[in-house]
């Protein structure tokens, strides 16, 4: 059968058209049933609660259930290897965090890999760590801690909220450029941290702001420094650690993502929506009251910025010789 030139070429455009008005169909269409967002934490916590509220936003805006599934574990590993072997069709999602980033370096026998086999959606929120310390240590700031740990060796104890955590590593970035020895604490968790700091049997930790801010205020707990570039809301009083080792940065973050491999408009539907639920007053206020202010970015932003941070922390992970318990 013989097809005229103009037949064809009407086809050809046909044709052509079809991958795209299927693709605006997947994204108009989407969410269809109920979406899942997996939390590596247990209920409560900073993460588990930033999910939880970028969920109930989504799940009014997009007509479906936006459900948390917390499953903690392995520092987040049990809930990122579920998302990386899900279906990348959006409905199984990351409540993914700063542990993404060091993980690849401190776990060898991983079934995936957290920048080839996810793919970054959104950001929720991010906020610094803190160094502090308890009041009865005798310094009160950065130049004296230092100067403290290099005149006891090994004697001055430097907790985290758990081997191979954004406080353990930040620490030895800590340490390494201050050229200092203190002995590292590790603690399975930031609530019980925080209790023996309080109490005196550590003398000093990194700590997520949102779980020490309220002792920090209420001079239980003495700040020393935060951990972003530049001094933080929260604590207008308290330097940056860039002050005194410039370059210094460990936030800890919190976004969505997702398999990769999810098709372009449906990350893209995500991104816009959930950077519309940052720009709304509730949610702002919410993570403001934890000590965090939202993250915005772009799906190929975040994935950079991920890569960056896992080279990054790789590094210091070798360096210090940082073994997972």
């Amino acid at each position: 059968m013989k097809v005229r030139r103009r037949e064809f070429l009407q086809l050809s455009v046909g044709a052509a058209a079809l991958p795209v008005t299927s693709r605006f169909a997947l994204a108009d269409s989407y969410p269809s049933r109920p979406v899942h967002i997996l939390v590596g934490f247990t209920p409560g916590g900073p993460t588990d609660i930033a999910a939880r509220l970028i969920g109930q936003w989504l799940s009014e805006r997009l007509g479906q259930p936006f459900i948390v599934d917390n499953r903690p574990g392995a520092a987040t590993n049990i809930a990122t290897e579920a998302v990386a072997h899900a279906p990348a069709d959006g409905y199984t999602l990351l409540a993914a965090v700063s542990s993404n980033a060091i993980n690849p370096a401190l776990y060898r026998d991983l079934t995936f890999s957290f920048v080839r086999d996810i793919a970054m959606v959104a950001g929720l929120q991010t906020s610094p760590m803190v160094l502090e310390v308890n009041p009865s240590v005798p310094v009160s700031s950065v130049p004296e801690l230092i100067a403290y740990a290099k005149a006891n060796p090994n004697k001055v104890s430097l907790a985290s909220f758990g081997t191979g955590t954004i406080a353990h590593v930040g620490g030895e970035l800590f340490k390494m450029n201050a050229g200092i020895q203190m002995l590292h604490v590790p603690y399975r968790g930031s609530a019980p941290m925080v209790t023996d700091l309080l109490a005196g049997q550590v003398n000093a930790a990194f700590d997520n702001l949102p779980s020490s801010l309220e002792f920090i205020r209420q001079g239980k707990l003495r700040a020393l420094a935060v951990t972003t570039l530049k001094r933080w809301p929260a604590l207008p009083d308290v330097p940056a650690l860039s002050e005194f080792q410039p370059g210094f940065e460990a936030n800890v973050w919190v976004g969505i993502a997702a398999p990769r491999g999810t098709p372009a408009e449906i990350v893209q539907k995500l991104n816009t929506e959930i950077n519309a639920g940052l720009d709304d007053p509730k949610i702002a206020g919410r993570m403001a009251d934890l000590g965090a202010i939202v993250l915005r970015g772009t799906p190929a932003e975040l994935d950079k910025a991920v890569a960056e941070q896992t080279e990054r922390w790789a590094t210091v992970v070798h360096n210090a010789g940082i073994k997972p318990d």
